[in-house]
Formats: structure tokens, C-alpha cells, sequence
């Protein structure tokens, strides 16, 4: 391909004898290395697919095709973009590489061992310290980390010893390390590779993506942060280790408060010093700014030079917790790079590839000088040192490349088998046969997809899992959905079918993640997958409430006041779920205050459902009103329509559908209808209206609206704007608080009359 690129580009779909041969020499040589680096599953999986292409005109009605012939597949899958060099392995050269090479060199220089004991200096001293430990570190790893493996063999060899020491035991010490590693995957802003590829499927930027999949990554982990904090209420755990002088609820409260409205405020001088330097100096700017950087860095190094090296792991026989604040200082310097990610990210809006590469470059150059300059704050020789960062650097460079081909392996197999759907059209005939089964029920649908998710994540990594589901079953629901009626995001199905596949990490009987939790623990992996599953629960009920209450993954929220509102209430939500699923709230509960707070957590994350039920969320506009309508929209608003028209197999249909509306033209001229047709056009929508008479005329290829489900020569038959005469959602939480309040009274009397659970309330307020 790389030789002949020239001659390839100028006979397109005319293929030589010479081509096939090459080609199919390569997709055997492809199925022979995804057998040998992924398991025999994905190889499988991949030539059943492959299979299909020539069974086609053998097969049932409903899978039956006409067939291919061996030039057509070759070619369709080794010389086009719609096979193995498609969208996912252009974006695992383009991002993923990238970023797992920086997630390898932040790995190698220290700054996950640095996330560790960070970790267990500041929750080590708690109740269930340990397992608080397991839970922020793959956290804080899951940030950089695509592996949820790699993140129980990392943190686990340390945490699931302490836990089983703590008295969680091996099974729940296990299943602990496994659900917090393997929500390291939804972690912005790597999660598991597939944030990159959501990028080509959905057409939405990069830092969107992480704005809608920040909320329900951080309410997970509060959740499972919440959880080990029952079972250690339950188990009646104590704390491991001494947490110094006592403090008095007021003081922990300040401490932590101070701790945080300090970061706020030195991540606000920050940013303002960053745009005033920009202001001012213009285009020197950027070495200024570079300047500044480097002293930041020099005084941060400088401040842990003053400290003794952090160990480089966990004394499990006799655990000492390492004093917070002089472990903090320890390892500043490691945020740098980080921090360079995330400016260029958010401020400088940069590509993200471009982003991660100038954080791959401030990482290769910490590496090199870290050592050497500690040295010589110490007045120590700086040539060991030195020579010590060039191999970690070299080191971590290689691990980067190798971590790195099981993606890329997996992305040309995916490929492999989206080139099969592409040239078999199993696509469409996908959308019939989950119309069949649900019966046009959108939750039976999305159940039907959860399991599909579930089942063929047993057999291949989430990367591979994710592209094929969002090729196969991510457009049927959309399309199913806006059929009965619903407006749901494409970004809320995507994110559905990634957490179910990233689940099949936990589920017996072939998770990998549990068997390698099960490995350190000693324990059976059956029963630890067992239990991982049912910590898990909390993740696994989060796509289905972001589906129907798109707010969850903050879209269509105005304002810092509904901001905080969903925030608040969706934390909450997720902690009533963690208590009921454990059956333990102040003390063990009952069977129907299990009920009451599964209540409770609807309520905290439909409120919608409740209201929908009072007042309709749509009000019905006529069509000619298009333009002016979209001219009033706000700013990130969603245009909403309802269409009419034929689909491909001549059937009359009828569907709901939505686009996120482009930005106000600059023009300061435009006015009324003009901006209307001008933000319709951004947004890649051309219409045609003549009185009553309103029609899709054109929709842009790759456009917001072409992914959507918007289709061209459709009638627009109605408009769909927000009723504004609807009362707030958000007035369901009075309601809802106040039966969780009772609950909490009801269980505090009873454990005074009884007399038991006083020391487990104790600690719960701790």
C-alpha cells in the first residue's frame, strides 16, 4: 500500500491479480495475529464475519444477501477505507497512539507509583482505607490508562493484599480492585481509547466528548467510593493505621475545604496568568509563557529534593501511612505535563492529538531531567541520574509501542468485520430484526443491546467491542427511537454501547479483569466476578438513566444553577443506588426501605419521567416557523423536528429527530429568518419552505445532522420547542429528599431502640 499508494489512488475499485493476492495474503496474516495477541475468540469472530460475506445467498431470510466474490471482499476489505484501514485505525494512529504512549511514560517515570501513595497517605488512616486507596488510584489512573487489566496488575498487587488485611477477605478484596479498574475505563479523558473514536462516529470535538462523559465517570466512582465505605460498616472494619492527632468533624470538614478551595484558586491564578501573559506580550507569548514553565518546574523539583524519595511501593506485612502534605510536595512537578494536556485541550483548543503529542514532549523531557536536577539540589553526582532518565526514557518509549499493538491490532479487526457489515448491508437488516424482537419498546431494545454488548465483549477487547457496536447497533437505536417518538443524542447511545462492553471485564465466567483480580487475591474468579458484578450494578443502570435523561451527560443544561442542581442530585442518586443495592443505608434495611430508596434514586435521576406526566417537555410549532425558531435558540441548544417521509425500503415513516444547533453567525447584520438559515445551514441542514409546504432539501454529508438521523426530501411536519409553561423538573427532589430523610429517621430510631449499629453510625459520619 505504502509503494504503490500512487497507482492504488488512480484505479480505484479495479483491482489487479496482483492486488487480491496481496490482500488476501494480508487479511490472513491479520487473523493469524489476532489470534496470537488477542485469543482465539476475536480471530474467530472475525472470520465468522468474514464467512458471512459468501453465505450470504445460503442463509435465512433474514440474514440472506446476495454474496461477493474473493476480488470484491479483498478489495472492499484491504484497499478502501470502509475495511481494515478504516475510521478505527486511522484514529488509533492518529490519537490513541499518542496518548497511550504518554499514559506509558507518565507509568514509567513514577507518576502512578506518586498516585498510589498519594492515595494512601490522604484515605489510608479510614475506615476501609484500602479499599478507598483502590478506588482514587484507578480513578486518577484511569485518567491516562486504556487497560483495565493493566490497572488490577498495577494497583492491585498492593490493595487487594491490604484489603484482605483489613478484613474485606479475598472474594470482596478482589471485586473491589476489579470495579474500580475497570472504571478507570470511562475515565476522561482516554476512556479505554474509545473517546478518540467517538470523534469520527459521533462528529461532535474532543472536549465535548469529555464535558459528556466527565459526570457519569465521577458519580460512578462516588458510588464505589461509597460502597466499600458500607461494607466496611457492614464487616465492621476499623482503620489499619493511626491518623494522628484526632480531629473534630468541623476541623476535617476545614482541612478538606481549604484543600480544595486551594487547588481552585492556584488552577484559577493559572489561567488568568496564562491569558494575561497572552494579552501582553502577544507574539512572544508562547516562549514567555515556556519560560515561566520551566521556573515552575525547577522550584517544583527543587521542593522535593527537600523530601525523601517516595517508596516505590506498599509495606503490605506493616503498613505505615506516609505523612499527606510533604507526600504531596513529593511529586508536584509530575502535574506539569498533565497540566500541559489539559490547557492545550481546553484553552488553546487544540486538536487532541496535537494536545498529547506537547505533553508526550514535556513528559520525554521531565524524564530525562528529573533525576539529575533532585541530584543536584542535593548536591549529589548528577551523571547516574542522568543516564538513569535516558534508559526510562528509552524504556518507556518501547512499553508505549507495545502496549499500543493490541489496540492497533484490534481496531484492523473491528475494521475487518465493519467492512463485512459495509458490504453485506447487515446494517439494515440489523434495524429490522431489533424492531422484531422489541416490538418497537425502546427499553426492550435497549436491553436486547446490553446483552448483545455483554456477549460479544466475552470474546473480544472493548476497543474492537465498541467500534463494532457502534457500526451494527448504535444508528438502530437512534433510528428505532426517533421512530416511537423519543429524541435521543447520538453521544447517549454511544456512551451506552462502550459501558456495556467495558462491563464484559467483569462478568463471569471470561472477565479478564476479575481473573487477574482473582489471581492476587487467591480466590475463584467465578466468585469474584460474582461480586464484581454486583458492585458494578451502580455503572451498569447509568446508560440506561443517560438515555432517557440526556441532562446526566450535561446536555440541554442552561445555566450554573441547573448545573449544580444535576450534579447534586445525580451524586445523590447514585449513592441512595449504592445503599440499596448493598441493603444498607444507617444500618441494615429492610425489603421495603430497599424499595423506598430505589424510589428515591429514580426520582433523583428521571425527575423528567414525573413531570412528563404533568405536562408535556415539547410544545408543537408549525413548520413554516423554522427559520425564526432556530434563530431563538440558545446558544448549545437542540433544534427539534418532527419528520415524515420514506425510507429505503418504501415503508411510510414517521420519526422524532434532533441537532445540535450551530453556534450565531458573527454577521452583527443577520437578522431574524437570516439567522435561522444560517445557523440550519452550519448545522448541515439546507431547507426548502414554501408556505405550509416545508422539506428537507439537502443534508451536508458528515454533518451534526446527517449523524443524527435527518433525512433528505423529508417533510418537516412540525416544529418541537420547549414548553415553557411546564413547572421545573427539578421540583421532584423536595419529594424525593424528604423520603430520604425519613429512611435515615426511621433507621436512626430503630437502632436506638435496638441498640445495635452504634459503633458502624459512628463511622459512618467519619
Amino acid at each position: 500500500l505504502y509503494i504503490f499508494y500512487a497507482e492504488l489512488a488512480m484505479r480505484p475499485g479495479i483491482p489487479t491479480t496482483t492486488d487480491v493476492v496481496c490482500a488476501a495474503i494480508g487479511l490472513v496474516l491479520l487473523l493469524e495475529v489476532t489470534r496470537r495477541a488477542l485469543g482465539a475468540p476475536m480471530a474467530i469472530l472475525g472470520t465468522v464475519f468474514v464467512a458471512y460475506v459468501f453465505l450470504g445467498p445460503w442463509l435465512p431470510e433474514a440474514l440472506a444477501h446476495r454474496g461477493a466474490s474473493i476480488e470484491r471482499l479483498v478489495s472492499h476489505m484491504w484497499l478502501t477505507t470502509e475495511g481494515v484501514y478504516g475510521v478505527a485505525v486511522g484514529v488509533s494512529v492518529s490519537y490513541i497512539f499518542i496518548f497511550v504512549l504518554l499514559g506509558s511514560l507518565l507509568d514509567r517515570c513514577g507518576a502512578g507509583n506518586y498516585m498510589m501513595q498519594v492515595s494512601f497517605a490522604l484515605l489510608g488512616h479510614l475506615r476501609g482505607g484500602p479499599a478507598k486507596v483502590a478506588v482514587v488510584s484507578s480513578a486518577v489512573n484511569g485518567i491516562v490508562s486504556a487497560s483495565s487489566v493493566a490497572n488490577v496488575v498495577t494497583g492491585g498487587i498492593f490493595t487487594i493484599p491490604l484489603m484482605k488485611k483489613a478484613g474485606y477477605g479475598g472474594v470482596r478484596a478482589g471485586a473491589i480492585e476489579t470495579a474500580s479498574s475497570v472504571n478507570g475505563q470511562i475515565m476522561p479523558p482516554v476512556m479505554g481509547a474509545a473517546a478518540f473514536l467517538m470523534i469520527e462516529y459521533v462528529g461532535i470535538p474532543y472536549t465535548d466528548i469529555i464535558r459528556h462523559a466527565l459526570l457519569p465517570a465521577t458519580i460512578s466512582y462516588v458510588a464505589l467510593f461509597y460502597i466499600v465505605h458500607l461494607e466496611a460498616l457492614k464487616l465492621g472494619i476499623n482503620p489499619m493505621m493511626s491518623a494522628g492527632a484526632p480531629k473534630t468533624p468541623l476541623q476535617k470538614v476545614a482541612g478538606w475545604g481549604m484543600a480544595i478551595a486551594g487547588t481552585l484558586v492556584v488552577m484559577g491564578l493559572v489561567y488568568w496568568i496564562g491569558i494575561g501573559v497572552r494579552a501582553v506580550a502577544g507574539g512572544a507569548a508562547t516562549p514567555l509563557l515556556l519560560a515561566l514553565l520551566l521556573v515552575l518546574y525547577v522550584w517544583l523539583l527543587r521542593i522535593a529534593a527537600r523530601h525523601p524519595d517516595l517508596p516505590t511501593d506498599i509495606n503490605v506485612t506493616n503498613p505505615v501511612r506516609p505523612e499527606a502534605w510533604p507526600t504531596v510536595r513529593a511529586g508536584l512537578y509530575y502535574l506539569i505535563p498533565i497540566g500541559i494536556l489539559v490547557w492545550c485541550l481546553a484553552v488553546d483548543q487544540l486538536s487532541a492529538g496535537l494536545s498529547a503529542f506537547w505533553a508526550v514532549m514535556a513528559m520525554l523531557f521531565q524524564m530525562v531531567t528529573q533525576r539529575p536536577l533532585i541530584a543536584f539540589f542535593r548536591k549529589q553526582s548528577v551523571v547516574e541520574p542522568m543516564m538513569q532518565g535516558f534508559y526510562e526514557a528509552v524504556v518507556g518509549l518501547q512499553e508505549g509501542a507495545r502496549n499500543m499493538v493490541g489496540i492497533a491490532i484490534a481496531c484492523g479487526t473491528a475494521g475487518l468485520i465493519v467492512g463485512a457489515i459495509t458490504l453485506t448491508g447487515l446494517g439494515l437488516r440489523m434495524t429490522a430484526f431489533v424492531e422484531l424482537v422489541s416490538m418497537g419498546n425502546v427499553l426492550v431494545m435497549l436491553f436486547f443491546t446490553a446483552a448483545v454488548c455483554l456477549v460479544l465483549g466475552l470474546g473480544m477487547p472493548t476497543t474492537a467491542n465498541y467500534i463494532l457496536m457502534a457500526t451494527l447497533m448504535a444508528p438502530v437505536v437512534v433510528e428505532l427511537g426517533a421512530q416511537s417518538g423519543m429524541v435521543i443524542p447520538l453521544i447517549a447511545v454511544h456512551m451506552f454501547v462502550f459501558y456495556y462492553g467495558i462491563m464484559a471485564d467483569i462478568t463471569p465466567p471470561v472477565g479478564l479483569a476479575t481473573f487477574a483480580a482473582a489471581a492476587i487475591s487467591g480466590e475463584s474468579p467465578l466468585a469474584t466476578g460474582v461480586q464484581g458484578v454486583t458492585y458494578a450494578m451502580r455503572t451498569a443502570v447509568l446508560p440506561f438513566m443517560f438515555i432517557f435523561n440526556p441532562m446526566l451527560l450535561l446536555i440541554d443544561v442552561s445555566g450554573w444553577a441547573e448545573l449544580v442542581l444535576v450534579v447534586l442530585g445525580a451524586t445523590l442518586a447514585s449513592m441512595t443506588f449504592a445503599a440499596a443495592t448493598m441493603a444498607w443505608f444507617r444500618s441494615k434495611c429492610s425489603w421495603l426501605e430497599i424499595v423506598l430508596l430505589l424510589a428515591v434514586t429514580f426520582a433523583l435521576f428521571r425527575p423528567d419521567w414525573f413531570m412528563n406526566h404533568l405536562a408535556p417537555k415539547y410544545e408543537a410549532r408549525p413548520a413554516s416557523e423554522i427559520y425564526s425558531i432556530a434563530a431563538e435558540l440558545p446558544e448549545n441548544g437542540r433544534f427539534v423536528a418532527v419528520l415524515s417521509g420514506m425510507n429505503i425500503e418504501g415503508d411510510e415513516l414517521r420519526k422524532t429527530v434532533a441537532v445540535a444547533i450551530a453556534d450565531k453567525p458573527e454577521d452583527t447584520e443577520a437578522t431574524g429568518d437570516d439567522i435561522g438559515r444560517q445557523r440550519l445551514s452550519d448545522s448541515g441542514l439546507t431547507i426548502m419552505s414554501m408556505g405550509d409546504f416545508t422539506q428537507i432539501a439537502s443534508v451536508r454529508f458528515g454533518s451534526p445532522a446527517r449523524r443524527a438521523g435527518w433525512e433528505q426530501g423529508w417533510d418537516v411536519e412540525e416544529i418541537l420547542v420547549s414548553n415553557t409553561s411546564r413547572p421545573s423538573a427539578f421540583w421532584v427532589y423536595i419529594p424525593a429528599l424528604a423520603l430520604l430523610l425519613l429512611i435515615w429517621t426511621l433507621q436512626g430510631r430503630r437502632m436506638r431502640s435496638s441498640g445495635s449499629g452504634d459503633a458502624p453510625t459512628t463511622a459512618a459520619t467519619s
